[in-house]
């Protein structure tokens, strides 16, 4: 194993630049690592991970520093690195799917099925993967990567850094934008579940057009907001399965509402129709 590197704190804009690009090459190796995690047990190439639409993730990189800062490169027994290691990160995730959830009022992940997990955010396997990760982090991948990175010289990290940065800044701008217009979508979802929900348990004097032209309009909003999701909010979606899950499920309660709705009132038409025979 090489000899373990601590990480310095930055103190000129040159060294922030260099620690910019660390963050930005643990990002995409996340990245690469969340999509090989993903697609070996499918067998196949799985969608598109990650809240960004370029080919990182963020939270990996946040990670990666979190330990290297943390645990001052890690410790000599990779033992303590691995248990550490493990613990810090699984803090960090469990901290940002609580804060998504407060920002987006959305819940991006669920390991709710898994048989060791608290409260859904983190789970044992992860945090094992996590803690395995560390190791190669501190032990093997950070002191090669790092000096490359100071290899590379100024007068190549700052302007690298600065354009890479551009992009990073507008690629998270127009993800929190799609994250925030999925949640007000999901808001609106929510509320035409409920006023449907409340329509079909209320005994209302309407005749029968009159409720059938309810269920129409309720049918074109819902329709509405299901299409109405651009290219980066339809990124969001099948980036997070959770996420779409959670959408679709809101769509098929519309859907059988309005259903429930429809056979209520033909049985009624059925029921005057038959009365009127009778008479």
């Amino acid at each position: 194993m090489a000899t373990l590197t601590p990480l310095p704190i930055p103190q000129s804009f040159q060294s922030c630049c260099a620690l910019f690009l660390l963050f930005i090459a643990y990002s995409t190796l996340g990245w690469c690592g969340e999509m090989l995690y993903c697609s070996i047990p499918k067998g196949k190439l799985c969608e598109k991970r990650g809240f960004l639409n370029g080919f990182l993730c963020p939270i990996y990189g946040h990670g990666a520093l979190l330990v290297l800062y943390g645990l001052r490169g890690g410790f000599q027994n990779p033992l303590l690195t691995f248990f550490f290691g493990a613990l810090l990160t699984s803090a960090l995730e469990y901290f940002t799917s609580w804060l998504m959830e407060k920002l987006f009022h959305m819940r991006w992940w669920d390991y709710s099925h898994y048989k060791f997990q608290i409260n859904g955010r983190v789970c044992l396997l992860n945090s094992t993967c996590f803690g395995l990760a560390c190791v190669l982090l501190c032990h093997i991948v950070h002191p090669w990567l790092w000096g490359h990175i100071l290899g590379l010289g100024d007068v190549v990290i700052v302007p690298l850094a600065s354009f890479i940065c551009g992009i990073y800044l507008t690629d998270t701008v127009l993800s929190v934008r799609s994250a925030i217009q999925l949640s007000a979508q999901m808001g609106k979802l929510r509320d035409l579940q409920s006023e449907i929900k409340s329509f079909v348990a209320e005994k209302r004097e309407e005749n029968l057009e009159r409720r059938a032209e309810r269920r129409e309009e309720a049918r074109e909003r819902a329709r509405a907001l299901r299409y109405s999701t651009d290219i980066f909010e339809r990124r969001l979606l099948h980036s997070h399965p959770q996420l779409r899950a959670a959408r679709e499920d809101l769509l098929a309660g519309i859907r059988a509402r309005l259903n429930e709705s429809e056979s209520a009132a033909k049985r009624e038409a059925d029921s005057v129709r038959t009365g009127k025979k009778s008479l």
